[in-house]
């Protein structure tokens, strides 16, 4: 059996920036353990795995560690892989299915792509034991959503120097950490990084996912509708956020970097 799978960088205008993930296209569903065998092989903060239906397509994602309910680089990744090799109309939207609902992804005018996700506010939340000492900052807000926790550091500065001690913060039960600030730049509302060492990704690149939190809260504490955020990892990425009622819309461009066959 062959697989086409190709490698992309998302939100990313350009190659080795942003978050890269591997896309799988299969022809009919696959083994869980096969396809956590495949992003295991891969190394990457996320494969996905996307299987044609009659309304669209099915969408699975792995880290090299597990499978997760939700990601939102991957999304991207995964529409672009479709437009890319021409299983869908350039005009045409990705409806992928997924363990988190319908998702949809546009592609725009500008070349950008936008993605319909669900919003995953974050309620004011105890402090977990560790978490703060793990991060080895003090936090304004820590809260909480069912997959991840936010913890706003007093500025930016804050949160692009910080350093956590990823063996103490792998024990906090949760699947990923957001920390973030207001932005020191004016192209940007806000900064973020994202830590997730219990699903096997000390740090994310640039994580979609993390933003249908981050554009509710900043979106409160601003007033805005609509944002930009940018997440301080070292390769750095730009995420385009706006909010509609209960859904957040996230915006940003992918490059393919890499197209071959898995032959396993």
């Amino acid at each position: 059996m062959t697989v086409p799978i190709l490698q992309v960088d998302a939100f990313a205008d350009r190659p080795f920036r942003g978050n890269p993930a591997a896309v799988c296209l299969l022809e009919r569903p696959a083994e869980a353990a096969w396809m956590q065998e495949v992003a295991s092989e891969m190394n990457l903060s996320e494969t996905a795995f996307v299987v044609p239906r009659a309304d669209g397509f099915d969408l699975r994602w792995f880290t090299p560690a597990c499978e997760v309910d939700l990601c939102g680089h991957a999304t991207l990744a995964a529409a672009h892989a479709l437009y890319d090799t021409g299983r869908l109309a350039p005009d045409g939207p990705a409806r992928f299915r997924t363990a988190s609902g319908l998702l949809v992804v546009s592609r725009q005018a500008n070349g950008s792509m936008e993605m319909d996700f669900p919003a995953e506010p974050a309620r004011a939340a105890a402090v977990p034991r560790g978490l703060l000492e793990a991060l080895g900052a003090g936090a304004s807000f820590v809260g909480r959503n069912r997959i991840d926790y936010l913890v706003e550091l007093a500025d930016a500065a804050t949160v692009r120097r910080l350093a956590p001690d990823m063996a103490r913060l792998k024990l906090v039960d949760i699947r990923g950490v957001i920390v973030t600030a207001r932005s020191d730049e004016p192209a940007y509302d806000f900064v973020s990084r994202f830590f997730g060492p219990q699903v096997g990704i000390d740090e994310d690149p640039v994580t979609g996912s993390a933003h249908c939190c981050l554009g509710p809260y900043w979106g409160a504490k601003l007033g805005k509708s609509q944002m930009v955020g940018y997440q301080a990892s070292r390769r750095g990425g730009v995420v385009g956020v706006r909010i509609s009622g209960d859904r957040v819309l996230l915006s940003g461009r992918a490059v393919t970097v890499l197209r071959g066959e898995l032959v396993a």
